[in-house]
Parts: structure tokens; sequence; C-alpha cells
């Protein structure tokens, strides 16, 4: 079984969408793990039959929780701002089904739901980071069998960074990378200019390669 899992907080726009999307034919298990939200992100996640988990702010801890609660012997972590094109259940499926990947994770092809030229552009850059690097974000999901989850130590109780440093962890040379979209906002993109978001995503990911320590990005993240 499938389990998919989507940290929140206050995702009430969004995370209406990102559930409709994966429910498509069912079959699978949907966990929500929410960090306090105020909004009716608790409601929207219930009326579309996810299972709704309640823990302390911060992603990283959020989503270990969700990895903890969740059933199946598959997990897909996946943002609440984050939409998968129609296709992604087929690619999902054929991934899983090769017993090879059991120990190997995937994740899915970044989009932005802007139709600006600089939207195209940074989507380039991030494909070319993810299959160069072997770092992709939270925001491409991530596809992972649980025995190899566990085995590389899970997501760690980091408040920013804590797709990084799992995917540090599992390794280039282990990850497969997926056709399908994952439709991401862009409000963050807008709101602070793509150039200006950009640039401060790099300097948290530069920082936190050079050790320091997540909780001290976050306000640099804003």
């Amino acid at each position: 079984m499938l389990s998919v899992v989507i940290p929140t907080l206050n995702a009430a726009a969004t995370l209406a969408g990102v559930l409709d999307g994966l429910a498509a034919g069912s079959g699978l298990e949907m966990v929500v793990v929410d960090g306090g939200s105020s909004d009716a992100t608790r409601a929207i996640a219930e009326s579309r039959g996810a299972q709704v988990i309640s823990v302390a702010r911060g992603r990283g801890v959020q989503l270990a929780a969700g990895a903890k609660a969740a059933g199946g012997d598959w997990l897909l972590f996946l943002h609440a701002d984050t939409i998968l094109s129609a296709d992604w259940r087929d690619e999902a499926g054929r991934f899983m089904a090769r017993p090879e990947n059991k120990m190997r994770a995937a994740a899915f092809r970044f989009a932005l739901d802007d139709d600006a030229p600089a939207a195209r552009r940074l989507e380039a850059v991030v494909a070319w980071r993810a299959r160069v690097f072997g770092l992709p974000y939270g925001d491409q999901g991530l596809l992972i069998g649980r025995q190899f989850y566990q085995s590389v130590g899970g997501f760690r109780p980091l408040p920013l960074m804590e797709d990084v440093d799992l995917a540090r962890r599992i390794g280039r040379r282990n990850f497969v990378h997926l056709g399908a979209l994952a439709h991401t906002s862009a409000a963050r993109y807008r709101r602070s200019g793509y150039l200006r978001r950009s640039a401060r995503n790099l300097a948290c990911l530069g920082l936190f390669y050079l050790g320091v320590k997540a909780q001290f990005l976050v306000r640099l993240y804003g």
C-alpha cells in the first residue's frame, strides 16, 4: 500500500486541490499531519477521507510523525501546496513495481503554477540541480519504500532543510527522477520576486552545507 504524508499549517487555500488530485482512483492512504492550523485545514482533510494527526509545528517533526503513523510499505511525502499531474500514479506504480527500487527513492518534475518566463527558468535550474547534485527539494515530492526510508534514518526534527538533509543521506545515485509534474504554488516567488527568493534559498542551502544549524536559517528563509 502507498501512504501519502502531507504536513500542513493553515493550508486551507491549497489542500483541497492537492487531496482531490490524489484521491482520483482511490486506493491510497492519505495522512495529513497538522502543526496547529487555525483555519479549515483539518475539516478539509477529514472531508476528503484523510487521517489527520496533530503534532508540534515543524516540517521535519511533522513528516517524521506522518511516516510513523502511516501504514503503507511505500511512502509519498508531499507538500500541501503541490498538486501532482494526472500521470503520477502510472509513473509511481512502475517505479514501485521494480524490485531494485526498494532501496531507491524517486522525485517528480518541479513545476510552478505561473506563466512568467522567470518560472520556466527556475524550473530548468531545479531540474539541473536535482539531477546533477541529487538534491530534489520537498516540493518535488519524495517517493520511498519504508524499509529504505528507515535504513537512512528518516526525517530528522529540523524546522528547515529537512528535505536536503534526507536527500544527502539517500545519495545522488539512489534517486530516480520521474516525468510526472509536481505543480507547486509560486506564491512565495511572486511575493518576494523570483531573483530575491531564489537567492535566499541558495544562501540557506549554502549555509546549511557549511554547518549552520537549521534553527538559525529559519529567519533568513522567511
